[in-house]
């Protein structure tokens, strides 16, 4: 599903722009009341059986884009119901981050297997010889009939059946989950077991029915840039091809007309991560523990650490690209506040623990962003670049080459081979967090001694966030032309380790 436009995009995008237009243009907020009526107009249901249920799932999509908390069919109130809270600079997320709009969902049927019309009710009925719970008959008619009481899903029928009659119907969301957070209410909906849930939103841009929503702070963003303290935004290297014709130079000219002081590059702090996750190897595998996984995604980290919470340290203690930039930038500039834009939702989660809130203020998905340019009519095929507008040129091209599978551990590599040549380093990747979990199960095995161990907890990598615009294929292959573009080309070509150094000093 991800990668084919639809109208759930549209829904999801027109609320982020109306949010952003509330936000800008201030004023009396109970205009919130009406975005409804004008992102849902008429009074014939377009995409739902009730027209009214069309708005109500919209109101509660602008109140979380607000920042504000998820309300059931039960409750009364209207859109703007509590609106200054979020009308303030600095609120940071409240938990629960990613939101099952109930009466949105379509209650999907969770797992099973079901016979077409297809089933020619053949005489040798293969899938009842392979199945391993004697969980198929046949009815009158001699087609084959599937008690799913008994029935694992295996799959071994579907693989067997000469006439594709039968199919595995799973729940899109929680086919897409991959630590199994996802289940059911009393009333077959789906809901999030957040003991579970990692926040890296693959549920979310899964759900044809665009009922899981995360909550947003661009109201906040455009409610601190109207201070007199300056706002910078650092960008992660996945932005490249996600807003067409949007050049570095075009970007940092419109970041300037959303109201943002200056924007950087965080494939600066990619290459800082790289260094550290580097000597971190080095000196601790395998004299201290028997592997390290890298530490960039929160998701992946976050899971990790639940599966070893003996050994915790084995999950790389060094700080992120996106706490690394923002610490760079605030040792240089104390005093701004600091936006991570990228295209991961997990990053929300990470920015709003007590640790990483004094370096990093605010987190925006690439889609988020996107509403706040549409707010303010920017066309990049038609925007032009001031000389004060530069392309990003700090960033090397192995801190660029982070944003896709592969990338982190190939940076870190790449690093140890400059530093000490003599070292073998082995690693294994891992896109998608049931992959991830099974490299994880193999480690605590004992099949990764000696290993780096890369975790991706989207398929493709960041590329692949649930913030992202552009198809998941089509930004790996912008993210490598980029990293190719890129002046330097490994971690410890950058300048900015000895820089940090010394500003904390």
């Amino acid at each position: 599903m991800r990668g084919i436009h639809s109208v759930v995009d549209d829904l999801r995008r027109d609320v982020f722009e109306q949010v952003a237009r509330l936000a800008y243009e201030g004023g009396d907020l109970s205009r919130i009341d009406r975005l409804p009526y004008k992102i849902i107009p008429g009074e014939v249901a377009k995409y739902r059986d009730s027209v009214f249920r069309e708005r109500a799932i919209v109101t509660e999509r602008l109140r979380l884009a607000c920042g504000l908390p998820l309300r059931s069919a039960a409750e009364y109130g209207p859109p703007s119901l509590g609106i200054e809270e979020a009308n303030i600079p600095e609120k940071y997320y409240e938990p629960p981050l990613v939101n099952v709009i109930s009466f949105a969902c379509n209650a999907c049927p969770v797992k099973e297997m079901r016979v077409s019309s297809n089933c020619q009710g053949c005489l040798s009925h293969p899938c009842q010889a392979v199945c391993p719970k004697k969980a198929i008959s046949t009815d009158k008619n001699g087609r084959s009939v599937i008690d799913n009481a008994l029935c694992i899903k295996c799959g071994k029928c579907v693989d067997q059946c000469p006439y594709d009659a039968i199919s595995k119907i799973e729940r899109p969301c929680a086919k897409a989950c991959g630590v199994d957070a996802i289940g059911s209410d009393e009333y077959g909906r789906a809901v999030i077991d957040y003991e579970k849930c990692v926040s890296c939103g693959m549920c979310l841009v899964n759900c044809p029915f665009g009922a899981i929503a995360d909550k947003s702070q661009i109201f906040q963003i455009i409610r601190a840039m109207k201070e007199e303290t300056p706002v910078t935004a650092i960008v992660a290297p996945a932005f490249i091809g996600q807003f067409p014709g949007a050049t570095p130079a075009k970007l940092r000219r419109a970041m300037r007309i959303l109201g943002f002081a200056d924007t950087l590059e965080v494939a600066v702090g990619a290459d800082l991560c790289t260094i550290e996750e580097g000597n971190d190897f080095l000196e601790k595998v395998p004299a201290e523990q028997p592997f390290m996984g890298t530490s960039c995604c929160p998701a992946w980290s976050v899971m990790a650490k639940r599966m070893f919470p003996e050994h915790p340290e084995y999950i790389s203690m060094s700080l992120t690209p996106m706490v690394l930039t923002a610490h760079l930038v605030k040792l240089k500039r104390p005093g701004t506040r600091i936006v991570f834009i990228g295209p991961c939702a997990a990053k929300k989660l990470e920015a709003s623990r007590r640790s990483v809130r004094s370096d990093v203020d605010f987190v925006l998905t690439f889609e988020e962003l996107n509403g706040m340019f549409r707010a303010k009519d920017i066309d990049f095929s038609t925007l032009e670049p001031e000389e004060c507008d530069r392309e990003f040129e700090d960033g090397t091209a192995a801190g660029r080459g982070f944003a896709v599978s592969g990338g982190v551990a190939a940076a870190v590599k790449d690093y140890i081979s400059r530093v000490a040549p003599e070292k073998e380093v082995k690693m294994q990747c891992a896109d998608g967090l049931r992959e991830c979990r099974k490299m994880l199960l193999m480690a605590k095995a004992g099949k990764y001694d000696g290993y780096l161990l890369e975790g991706m907890a989207c398929p493709g990598g960041c590329v692949a966030g649930a913030g992202t615009i552009t198809p998941v294929e089509q930004s790996k292959r912008n993210v490598l032309n980029y990293s190719a573009q890129a002046p330097k080309k490994s971690s410890d070509e950058s300048g900015f380790a000895d820089m940090l150094r010394e500003a904390e000093q």
